[in-house]
C-alpha cells in the first residue's frame, strides 16, 4: 500500500517534480486552475451583486441586526410579489385597452362630462385622482363592454376578469409556497455547540480586501456576538414559574382590556358621527365633523405604545416579546376596522349590502357618508329615458328609420360607477398613507436625528442618552404598515388597475429612503437580539390580510350587479357571466356540459375537504420528520461527547 500511495504520488506531480515540458504543463495547469477558481468567486460575487439591494441589507444587518434586516428582506420580496401583479394588469389589462380600445371622446365612459371640463386639467382634480385621471384606463369605469377589441381580436371583459381572479390566486399560491420553503429552511433547528468558539476562530473572512467591506464584517461579527450573548442569556436565565405565570396573565388582560376598549370607542364615536350627520354638519365644530379619524389616528398611535409598556411585564425571549407585540397591533387593527363595520351596517338597509365596498373604503379613511346608488342608478335611468325622448320632441316612435341623432358624448348623461369611486378612495388612500410613511421618516427621524446632534453640546442634559435621544427603528410598525398597505392594493386592484403600479414605485422608493433613515437616523436596539431564519409569522399574517382582502372582491363578483353604463362588465347581471358568455361563444358545447358539472358545488365541496384533510397529514407528517431530525441531531451530540470524554 505505502509503494501504491508513492506511486499515486509521483504520477499527481510528475510535472513540478520533472523538467523541461513536464514542469512547464504543471505550471500552466496549476496556473489555468487558480484563474477558473478565481472566475467562480468573481461570479458568484457578481450574482450577489445583481440581487436587488443586497448589499444594503447586509450593511443594515451588520450594524442593526438580523431582526431590523428581516424587515428589508421582507420589503424586497414584497416588491418582487408588486413587480409580478404590476406586469399582469399592466400587460393584458392597461396596454390592450390603451392601444386596442376605443379611443378618448368616443363614447360618454370614455369622455369627462361638459360641466367637468373646465378643471379636468388642474392640479388640485388631478391630484385627487378626478378630472382626465377619472376617465382614463387607470380606473374601471373606463374599460368598454365590447367582447372583442382590435384586429387581435383580443377579449378584454375575459381579460380584466382573469387577470383580477389571477392575482388572488397568484398571491395565495406565492405566500403558502413561501411558507413552506421556509418551514423546510428551520426544519433542523439552530446549532448553538460551542457557538462562541466557532464564532472568536472562524467569523473573520481572510480574502476581504475592501476597507469597506472590512468595516462591515467587523461590525457584523460584533453584532452576532451581542445576538449570541442576549441567546446565551435567555437560556440560562432563571425565573419564578408562577410570578411570571401571573405577570404574562396580567398583561394579556390588559391588552384585552385595551382592544375592547378600543372597539367601544370606535363604535360609540360612529354612532356620535351619525348623530352629528343627521342634524347637520355645518351646526358642529371642526373636531365634531373629524372626530372618527382623529380618534382611529389617535388609537393607532398611542395604543402600540401601550402594548410595548405592557409587554415589559411578560419578561419574553426579545424575539418572541415581538410576535406578541405584531400580534396585539394586528388585532388592534382588525377590531377597530371590523367594529367601525358593524357600527355602520345597523344604519344601512339590507337592500344596501350593495355599498360593502363603500363601506370598507370609508372606514379605512375615516368618513360616514352614506352611499345609495341603487336608487341613484333607478333615478339616472329615468332621467336618461326623459331626455332621450326630449331629442325626438317628447316622443320615440317605435319603427323609425330616421338615422339617429348625433349627441357629443360629453353631454350624454350616465349613471354612477361605484366601481370607479371605490378604485378612486383606494388609491386616494394607498398615496396619502405613502406620504405620511415619507414625513413621518423625515420628521420623527431625520429631524430628531439632527436636533439631538447638533444641540445636545448646548442642553441641560445627555440628549443621546435622555429624551428624546435617537430613535431605534419600529420593526413592528413598520412590518404591520407594508401588510396592511398590500392588503389595500390586494383589495383595491381589481377596481383600479394602476395600483400595482403605484405600490411598485411606493416599495421602490421607501426602500431607498428606509434604507437611509436606518444608517444615517436609527441607533440598534437595547437588546440586539437574532431574528428567526424563516418570516413565517410576518408570512402568516399576510395570508389572514390577503384572505380578509379577498372577501370584498370576491362578494363583488359573485353577488352584486355591476353599474349598468360603465366598466367591462355593463349590461350583465353578474360580473362572473363572462365566464359563461365565453364558453357559450368561444368554446364547443360539450366543454361548456363538461366546466358545469365540474363547477357543480356537488363536485368542489368534497375536493376542498380532501384537500384540506391532505394539508393536515402532510402538516402532521412535517412535525413528525422535523421532531425526529432533532431527536437524532441530540442522540449524534450524545454519542460524539461520549467519544470526547473516553
Amino acid at each position: 500500500s505505502f509503494s501504491r500511495e508513492a506511486q499515486l504520488f509521483v504520477e499527481k506531480f510528475e510535472g513540478a517534480l520533472g523538467k523541461g515540458k513536464g514542469k512547464k504543463f504543471y505550471a500552466y495547469k496549476v496556473m489555468m486552475t487558480k484563474k477558473w477558481m478565481k472566475f467562480q468567486r468573481d461570479f458568484e460575487n457578481f450574482k450577489t451583486a445583481c440581487i436587488p439591494w443586497e448589499m444594503k441589507i447586509k450593511e443594515i444587518e451588520s450594524h442593526f441586526g438580523s431582526s431590523v434586516a428581516s424587515y428589508f428582506i421582507f420589503l424586497r420580496w414584497m416588491y418582487g410579489i408588486n413587480m409580478i401583479l404590476f406586469g399582469l394588469t399592466f400587460g393584458l389589462v392597461m396596454v390592450p385597452e390603451a392601444l386596442m380600445g376605443k379611443p378618448y371622446g368616443s363614447l360618454p365612459r370614455k369622455t369627462v362630462p361638459r360641466a367637468e371640463e373646465a378643471s379636468a386639467m388642474n392640479f388640485a382634480t388631478l391630484w385627487d385622482f378626478s378630472g382626465f385621471a377619472q376617465y382614463s384606463v387607470l380606473f374601471y369605469g373606463y374599460y368598454n363592454n365590447q367582447r372583442t377589441i382590435g384586429w387581435l381580436k383580443f377579449r378584454m371583459p375575459l381579460s380584466y376578469f382573469l387577470v383580477g381572479v389571477g392575482t388572488i390566486g397568484y398571491s395565495f399560491m406565492i405566500v403558502i409556497r413561501t411558507m413552506a420553503r421556509n418551514a423546510n429552511e428551520d426544519g433542523g433547528g439552530d446549532d448553538t455547540s460551542f457557538n462562541f468558539s466557532w464564532k472568536m476562530f472562524t467569523s473573520w473572512d481572510y480574502l476581504i480586501g475592501n476597507p469597506e467591506t472590512a468595516d462591515n464584517k467587523f461590525a457584523s461579527i460584533t453584532t452576532s456576538f451581542k445576538e449570541a450573548i442576549v441567546e446565551e442569556q435567555e437560556s440560562r436565565k432563571e425565573e419564578n414559574i408562577h410570578l411570571t405565570r401571573f405577570l404574562r396573565v396580567l398583561a394579556n388582560f390588559l391588552a384585552l382590556c385595551t382592544l375592547a376598549g378600543s372597539g367601544y370607542l370606535i363604535f360609540f364615536v360612529v354612532r356620535r358621527s351619525q348623530k352629528f350627520a343627521l342634524e347637520g354638519l355645518e351646526n358642529y365644530g371642526w373636531w365634531e365633523r373629524n372626530e372618527v379619524n382623529m380618534v382611529m389616528s389617535l388609537l393607532g398611535m398611542f395604543c402600540p405604545t401601550l402594548f410595548d409598556v405592557i409587554s415589559s411585564l411578560e419578561n419574553y425571549h426579545p424575539r418572541i416579546a415581538l410576535r406578541w407585540q405584531l400580534g396585539r397591533i394586528f388585532a388592534l387593527f382588525l377590531g377597530n376596522l371590523y367594529t367601525f363595520i358593524i357600527a355602520l351596517m345597523d344604519e344601512i338597509n339590507l337592500k344596501a349590502s350593495y355599498l360593502l365596498p363603500f363601506i370598507i373604503f370609508n372606514m379605512l379613511l375615516g368618513k360616514d357618508e352614506d352611499f345609495q346608488p341603487l336608487e341613484e342608478e333607478k333615478i339616472v335611468k329615468y332621467n336618461m329615458t326623459i331626455w332621450e325622448a326630449s331629442l325626438y320632441n317628447g316622443s320615440i316612435p317605435e319603427n323609425s328609420t330616421a338615422p339617429p341623432i348625433q349627441v357629443d358624448p360629453a353631454d350624454v348623461p350616465r349613471g354612477p360607477c361605484w366601481e370607479t369611486m371605490v378604485g378612486q378612495e383606494f388609491v386616494r388612500l394607498t398615496v396619502s398613507d405613502t406620504m405620511t410613511t415619507y414625513i413621518t421618516i423625515l420628521i420623527g427621524d431625520f429631524l430628531r436625528a439632527v436636533f439631538v446632534r447638533f444641540f445636545n453640546y448646548c442642553w441641560c442634559w445627555d440628549l443621546e442618552y435622555g429624551f428624546p435621544s435617537y430613535s431605534e427603528f419600529d420593526i413592528s410598525g413598520n412590518v404591520l404598515g407594508l401588510i396592511f398597505n398590500q392588503g389595500m392594493i390586494w383589495m383595491g386592484s381589481f377596481y383600479a388597475p394602476c395600483l400595482p403600479a403605484i405600490n411598485v414605485f411606493r416599495l421602490h422608493t421607501s426602500m431607498y429612503l428606509q434604507c437611509w433613515a436606518v444608517m444615517c437616523c436609527n441607533v440598534p436596539q437595547e437588546r440586539v437580539f437574532k431574528a428567526s431564519r424563516s418570516n413565517n409569522f410576518y408570512m402568516a399574517m399576510l395570508l389572514f390580510i390577503l384572505f380578509l382582502s379577498t372577501l370584498p372582491a370576491v362578494y363583488t363578483i359573485v353577488s352584486i350587479p355591476p353599474s349598468f353604463d360603465c366598466g367591462p362588465f355593463s349590461g350583465k347581471t353578474r360580473m362572473f357571466e363572462v365566464i359563461s358568455e365565453t364558453l357559450e361563444h368561444d368554446f364547443p358545447s360539450w366543454f361548456g356540459k363538461v366546466f358545469g358539472y365540474a363547477s357543480n358545488p356537488g363536485l368542489i365541496l368534497p375536493f376542498i375537504l380532501l384537500m384540506v384533510l391532505g394539508i393536515y397529514y402532510l402538516n402532521a407528517t412535517s412535525k413528525s420528520y422535523k421532531e425526529a431530525n432533532l431527536e437524532l441531531k441530540k442522540k449524534l451530540q450524545s454519542v460524539r461527547n461520549r467519544e470526547l470524554l473516553t
